[in-house]
């Protein structure tokens, strides 16, 4: 289950990030997600109302893919899976989270910024994780330096991540996925502007056309 998550997650090449305060707004903004071609989202555990807009965008949009996003406790990651969240993504790596999470076959993405981060990772027997946040530690190039001795290690950088970078990332064969904000910027969503959420998400999504079809 796990493995087709990530099939999934790379085959989109965008993950948009999503932090919304009224989860009323959860059910539409989905569906705009949905029309501008990306059906899938991480809702990030950064508002009270992260676990309902989970269950209101799962309830109305049933076929995309919806994942928790900085999820730092254990109780924070059943409330996503309750809410029907089928991965979870944190900012750092807790190792007491991850082994949790594979005790309960859920996919979690842990985030790293360092070799000393990647091989705990590995450590654990993680191979995809997030590199967290990406232009704040130097970005492309940065990843680029500390993901060398680790072949195996596939990378889904968020922070700083637009319109203006974010095919440079995807251009890099050790990128599994890039995460984002942009198309789902936090007016549109408060104001329920779902046209300008539809048009930059299909815009994100001709930008990762460009570049892996």
């Amino acid at each position: 289950m796990t493995d087709q998550i990530l099939e999934k997650i790379g085959a989109a090449g965008l993950l948009p990030v999503i932090t919304i305060e009224d989860a009323g707004r959860a059910a539409d903004l989905g569906a705009a997600l949905v029309a501008g071609g990306l059906p899938l989202a991480e809702i990030t555990f950064r508002t009270p109302a992260a676990a309902k807009a989970i269950r209101a965008m799962r309830d109305a949009n049933p076929d995309m893919l919806i994942g928790a996003g900085t999820v730092l406790t254990v109780d924070q990651a059943r409330a996503a899976m309750d809410a029907g969240a089928t991965f979870l993504v944190a900012p750092g790596l807790n190792p007491a989270m991850v082994e949790w999470c594979q005790n309960n076959d859920i996919l979690m993405i842990p985030g790293v910024a360092t070799p000393s981060d990647i091989e705990r990772g590995l450590s654990l027997g993680v191979k995809h994780m997030k590199f967290f946040p990406a232009e704040a530690f130097g970005g492309l190039t940065t990843l680029k330096a500390i993901s060398a001795p680790y072949g195996d290690v596939r990378f889904i950088p968020t922070g700083g991540i637009g319109p203006h970078n974010y095919t440079d990332y995807l251009k890099f064969d050790r990128i599994h996925a890039c995460g984002g904000s942009w198309m789902v910027p936090t007016d549109a969503i408060s104001s329920g502007d779902w046209k300008r959420i539809e048009t930059l998400t299909r815009e994100a999504v001709d930008l990762r056309k460009s570049v892996r079809g």
